[in-house]
């Protein structure tokens, strides 16, 4: 009998596979965990198939749980009342707050009253002359133009009120940041510290911070200047820490070697390395502490900014613009002088000095002699100017520009509010936009679950970022659904994105050419010096007239605040791509379009990321002070606390925007680890 036994089956590969080689869904799978962005987003998928169902099931899946929202009503309330009972009696208001406040009000007062003896003359001819020799002859005409115009306004006293705030505050936010700069430059640690303090100061917005300074300080200068200094100052801190940590290590190795101590080390060689970058943290300071001078007027700050503010309780465009103007004339000419301080190699301010010679006293008495003859140039056309009774400014070289403007406002609200053929009219702009985007906006996002809400955020600022920028901007998003406000801030978000979306879509557009053309750029520059420089306060005016009240012209006014930043930053991305990669890809015969899309957008990128950050964060800033316009949400809030004294409501909401603020600026501000995969 014959037995047939079973052979063993064997498993054959299919044809043109190796038997020992991984299966394709093995190699794909290999393929995809390569890459850092899919691999952040399968552990999201895995954390997220964990943890949701347990977060839905315990506290729903809609808006933000009420078991996790803690109510600072009664603290805040309670501390308001303990300050306005102890402010005339404590301690430390009789002998701290009160001497703070007086110290910068006889600061302000003597600064003024010394630009009032010296007149307009000797103001402008001061002012020219310092142009000159800091920035060159240009700039020095640019300054004398500015300072004439500003008196031809009628302006010259509120010019000279709001300078004399502004020169106290620049002068103590510079020594205030300087200050915390070179602690946060010297040690790594300080550094880390005073990160989020300065993120705070900064995302926190002005309105959130004056009712608390009020209640401290109350109604004048002194909480003026203590706001402008919390807003300006962190720019200046900032950029004096890059400077000091950015310094050659070569440099610093060869000083230590010839055993210089470390105060001579850090004098000698350390801050005069971050000469750029110290100059330049003056000019953001200058900057950011003009941009106070209209929100310094609500808690009674006088000058240019009180001349707005009031402007915009009567809808009176024209007198807001005579207001307006000289802000921006200001913050041109300073910006203009730092810049040039700042610059690789700008005009000594000392020029003409000797440098050689036998040693530091010669120079020292050149430049007290020319230091004299500046003054004594100052002082004769000071006198000149008094003897022809011509102080502070002559009465009849004035213009009237208040009714012209206000007469072109009302032609184009006739003219553009309804009736245009196609489009309706701006009313019906505004309406549609309102219909059609921020509506479905926030209502999308107010019925995202809050889960869903945190997941996508983290997602994100994973992917641009490390797990670190994640759990940043996860923490903020949480934080404000502990303070209560998760409704309202979606509605602030949905507004915020719209803005930005109009915003990028018109900055790159405009861009594009200002890159690639330097007439364009020449144009643009003057345009974009007077969009970025003037008061929100203004443009909000004729804004209003046109669109109405309500979340429209809050969007129009902060989208008209925030182009000018990114068509500055994108543009000069574009403009500095490698010229050799343009030059390959011109010789391989692509379009303009193709160079545009395949070269220079990506290797633009981080500027363009940039600007993206930039523009979500003036936006912001916008969209808050629209709810006085009837923006609504959060803006909202704020503006109601500061005008009813609810320090609760008001600092909540705040700190919301704060919140709302680090979120964003996590989530599109690429960190450095992020190519990395970390």
């Amino acid at each position: 009998m014959t037995v047939h036994t079973a052979s063993p089956q064997v498993k054959t590969a299919p044809p043109g596979r190796d038997a020992s080689a991984p299966h394709p869904a093995v190699l794909a799978l290999r393929a995809l965990w390569a890459r850092p962005a899919a691999r952040k987003l399968l552990i999201l998928a895995a954390a997220a198939a964990v943890l949701v169902p347990v977060a839905a099931a315990t506290h729903g899946s809609g808006t933000w749980p009420s078991a996790f929202t803690v109510d600072l009503t009664k603290p805040l309330t309670g501390a308001s009342d303990w300050i306005i009972d102890n402010r005339d009696s404590h301690w430390a208001f009789l002998y701290f707050f009160g001497h703070v406040s007086g110290a910068i009000i006889g600061a302000v007062h003597a600064v003024y009253t010394v630009l009032l003896a010296l007149g307009w003359a000797g103001v402008t001819a001061a002012a020219a002359l310092l142009a000159w020799r800091v920035a060159g002859a240009r700039v020095a005409v640019i300054a004398l133009a500015s300072f004439a115009a500003c008196g031809l306004l009628g302006m010259w006293v509120p010019t000279m009120r709001t300078l004399a705030l502004m020169i106290v505050a620049v002068a103590v936010s510079v020594a205030v940041g300087a200050l915390l700069g070179l602690a946060a430059g010297l040690s790594d640690r300080t550094f880390r510290a005073l990160r989020p303090v300065l993120d705070t100061m900064q995302a926190l917005p002005a309105f959130a911070y004056l009712l608390p300074v009020v209640l401290v300080f109350g109604i004048g200068v002194a909480p003026a200047v203590l706001a402008t200094v919390v807003y300006a100052a962190p720019p200046m801190a900032r950029l004096t820490a890059l400077g000091l940590r950015s310094t050659d290590r070569g440099v610093l190795e060869a000083v230590e070697s010839l055993g210089a101590t470390g105060r001579q080390r850090l004098l000698t060689a350390r801050l005069p390395l971050a000469r750029r970058e110290l100059l330049l943290g003056v000019n953001q300071t200058i900057m950011m502490a003009l941009s106070m001078a209209v929100i310094a007027s609500v808690i009674g700050a006088d000058g240019l900014g009180d001349r707005v503010y009031q402007a915009l309780s009567t809808v009176d465009v024209g007198s807001a613009l005579a207001a307006g103007i000289p802000i921006v004339l200001l913050a041109i000419v300073l910006d203009r002088t730092t810049a040039g301080a700042a610059s690789p190699s700008p005009r000594r301010l000392w020029a003409g000095v000797p440098q050689g010679g036998t040693g530091g006293h010669n120079r020292t008495t050149a430049r007290i002699r020319q230091a004299t003859a500046w003054a004594a140039g100052v002082a004769a056309v000071t006198a000149a100017a008094l003897l022809a009774g011509a102080n502070p400014w002559p009465a009849g070289w004035t213009v009237t520009i208040a009714a012209p403007v206000n007469d072109a406002k009302d032609w184009m609200v006739d003219h553009l509010y309804t009736g245009l053929p196609g489009i309706g009219g701006t009313a019906d702009l505004a309406a549609h936009y309102t219909t059609w985007v921020l509506d479905p906006l926030r209502d999308g996002l107010q019925a995202l679950p809050w889960w869903g809400a945190l997941l996508l955020v983290a997602a994100l600022a994973w992917l641009i970022g490390t797990w670190r920028t994640a759990l940043t901007a996860v923490l903020s998003l949480a934080a404000i659904g502990v303070l209560g406000r998760w409704e309202l801030s979606m509605d602030t978000l949905s507004q915020v994105v719209a803005a930005v979306a109009v915003t990028l879509v018109l900055g790159f557009a405009i861009a594009v050419p200002a890159a690639r053309s330097p007439r364009v750029e020449r144009l643009l520059r003057p345009v974009l010096d007077v969009f970025q420089t003037m008061p929100q306060f203004v443009y909000l005016i004729p804004v209003v007239a046109l669109f109405g009240v309500g979340r429209a012209p809050a969007a129009a006014a902060a989208i008209v605040y925030a182009l000018p930043a990114v068509v500055r930053i994108a543009s000069e991305g574009l403009r500095r791509v490698n010229p050799g990669a343009m030059e390959s890809a011109r010789s391989l015969g692509a379009t303009g379009g193709q160079q545009l899309r395949q070269v220079q957008f990506p290797l633009a990128r981080p500027q363009l990321l940039l600007a993206v950050n930039q523009a979500v964060v003036l936006v912001l800033s916008v969209v808050i002070i629209g709810g006085l316009v009837g923006g609504g949400a959060l803006g909202y809030e704020v503006v109601f606390g500061l005008a009813q004294g609810d320090l609760a409501t008001g600092l909540t909401a705040g700190v919301a925007i704060a919140c709302l603020g680090l979120m964003l600026d996590r989530v599109t501000q690429p960190t450095k680890g992020a190519r990395d995969g970390a």
